[in-house]
């Protein structure tokens, strides 16, 4: 089994005196910059001049400053950017202008594991990926807990780089609930896979595919929303909560002899071959070069996906159902 760290394995005061350079001030950066912030130590802020967030980071209490500014006055530079933005940021704005000594910190490893930003061999390199968005790693630090992490290191040019990752894992709170050591390659590579083949590409078209499926049976629309999107909730927080076995035993029978009959027909080997396929694109960079194409060129198929999956009949019967349940917040996305 991996190593876990917790708070008794770690010594924050390897981050007294240093200035952490948070890049970013979306989902993971506000989280990181208050959570080190409340642990005591000292964050600046780095955002392009017409970042909608620079506002936001001023009312927060922090110094905001131009991403090279920041560079040159960090001692750990964390990016908390997208990753199709990070080699443009690095090679032009961060490596230009940060010290010598500086340790390069990322909470994913898509960047430096597809060499996209190819850091110099006198920088310490390190990850802490919180397993969760920022907004639950922000409200459990303030609660007095943590979300888990992992934890990498790349290159560790001074000896210490394992210290100040373990360090940061702590200051945002992680080492509350565990910290596991892996590396880049591990890290990225089945975090998307994760979210091609199951959580985000994957669960949608199962959702998706159950709704049509009953919809052009003859079911109405509604029935078929609280029966193929709904109730996904219900047994994903059983899952979460104490694994397939302990969402099996709070079903119903027929709803796990259902399982048991049916879940490997819709899930089959030919599934299963497609699965291995989409990790063999990652592995191989397939994915990472076709993503990093698109967004080159202005992202005009996910242009078109978004648009299109905007109109699906799921989704306007679910706003309206939505509706109809007052003690929900209903959500509206923004154009993405």
């Amino acid at each position: 089994m991996a190593k876990v760290y917790y708070d008794r394995d770690a010594n924050l005061k390897v981050l007294s005196g240093k200035t952490v350079a948070i890049l970013g001030y979306g989902s993971q950066g506000h989280a990181h910059a208050q959570n080190l912030k409340d642990s005591g130590i000292s964050v600046v802020i780095g955002l392009h001049d017409g970042s909608k967030s620079r506002e936001t980071a001023k009312n927060d209490g922090f110094e905001v400053l131009a991403v090279a500014e920041a560079a040159k006055r960090a001692d750990i530079i964390m990016f908390l950017i997208p990753d199709h933005i990070q080699a443009d940021i690095y090679n032009k704005e961060v490596a230009p202008n940060m010290k010598d000594d500086a340790a390069l910190a990322f909470a994913h490893g898509f960047a430096v594991h597809f060499g996209q930003v190819v850091p110099s061999k006198n920088n310490d390199v390190f990850m802490i990926a919180p397993k969760g968005p920022g907004h639950i790693v922000r409200r459990m630090y303030a609660e007095g807990k943590g979300v888990p992490a992992l934890l990498a290191v790349f290159r560790d040019a001074s000896g210490r780089a394992r210290d100040v990752a373990l360090a940061y894992g702590v200051g945002i709170g992680a080492g509350r609930a565990g910290i596991l050591e892996t590396t880049f390659k591990e890290e990225t590579e089945s975090d998307l896979f994760g979210e091609q083949a199951v959580l985000c590409g994957g669960l949608s078209e199962l959702i998706k595919a159950g709704f049509y499926t009953l919809v052009e049976a003859g079911y109405q629309p509604e029935v078929a929303y609280f029966e193929c999107l709904h109730e996904v909730k219900l047994i994903v927080d059983l899952i979460f909560e104490g694994g397939l076995t302990w969402m099996r035993y709070s079903v119903s029978d027929t709803a796990k002899y259902g399982d048991a009959v049916s879940g490997k027909r819709v899930v089959d080997d030919a599934t299963r071959a497609n699965m291995k396929k989409i990790l063999c694109e990652i592995q191989d960079g397939s994915f990472a070069k076709d993503w990093i194409l698109e967004n080159r060129a202005g992202r005009p198929r996910m242009k078109k996906w978004v648009a299109a999956e905007r109109e699906q009949l799921i989704e306007t019967v679910g706003k309206g159902l939505r509706g109809m349940m007052p003690w929900m917040v209903a959500k509206e996305s923004p154009e993405y």
